[in-house]
């Protein structure tokens, strides 16, 4: 298995002790905005690395209008363009479909690893609706990024108000890697308003799986 993680990603396994960020999601397709949270995590959270994710399926989005994952893997590489940025299908090499069991897989497999989960606020609106969604605060760390229009309401989430207590000031987050989970921290930075939904809408032909031409 473990030679299987590593082709998924680069080659290139974590090192004990190292701070990876975990960016999950379909990048549907991935976005400027996408990079942005990744290389604002880099500095703010003093990672090593940031892995993006990329899912075969959200379970909690339709599968028309998906495109297919190597394409979606390929995009997500060219939009990153960063030496510490390592795009994957890890989930698909995993065989885990929901966030909660990711992180435990990984957790299980790299212990001497410090993974932090990295996500929009737009997504700690939401996660309350994802499958064992406590389970991920109490296994690793978790950052969560500003975004247009979401941030009242993020801190305001049933995951905000569940683990209040666990939230720790902006000014501290280069700690938060090191810190037991569950521990989480809200990030305001420079926003970027691009997401995927607006570009699908804005060029839906390319969420549409593209047919391979028969020869002749």
């Amino acid at each position: 298995m473990l030679a299987r993680v590593a082709r998924a990603l680069g080659g290139r396994l974590p090192g004990a002790g190292q701070r990876i960020g975990l960016l999950g999601g379909s990048f549907n397709p991935a976005h400027a905005g996408h990079r942005t949270i990744s290389t604002t995590a880099l500095r703010r959270l003093r990672l090593d690395m940031v892995w993006w994710l990329v899912s075969p399926q959200n379970p909690l989005k339709a599968k028309a209008g998906t495109a297919p994952l190597d394409n979606r893997v390929a995009a997500a590489a060219a939009i990153a363009g960063h030496p510490r940025i390592v795009v994957s299908a890890l989930e698909d090499c995993l065989g885990t479909v929901y966030t909660a069991d990711t992180v435990a897989a990984l957790v299980r497999r790299f212990p001497r690893v410090r993974f932090v989960w990295l996500m929009g606020a737009d997504n700690m609106l939401q996660i309350s609706r994802w499958q064992r969604w406590p389970e991920i605060f109490a296994t690793v760390a978790v950052a969560v990024f500003d975004r247009p229009t979401y941030s009242l309401r993020a801190l305001a989430a049933p995951a905000a108000r569940r683990f209040a207590r666990q939230r720790i000031g902006a000014r501290t987050a280069g700690s938060l890697a090191e810190r037991e989970p569950p521990a989480w921290v809200f990030i305001r930075h420079r926003l970027n308003p691009q997401s995927s939904t607006r570009i699908r809408a804005a060029k839906p032909e390319q969420a549409r799986p593209r047919r391979k031409r028969k020869p002749g």
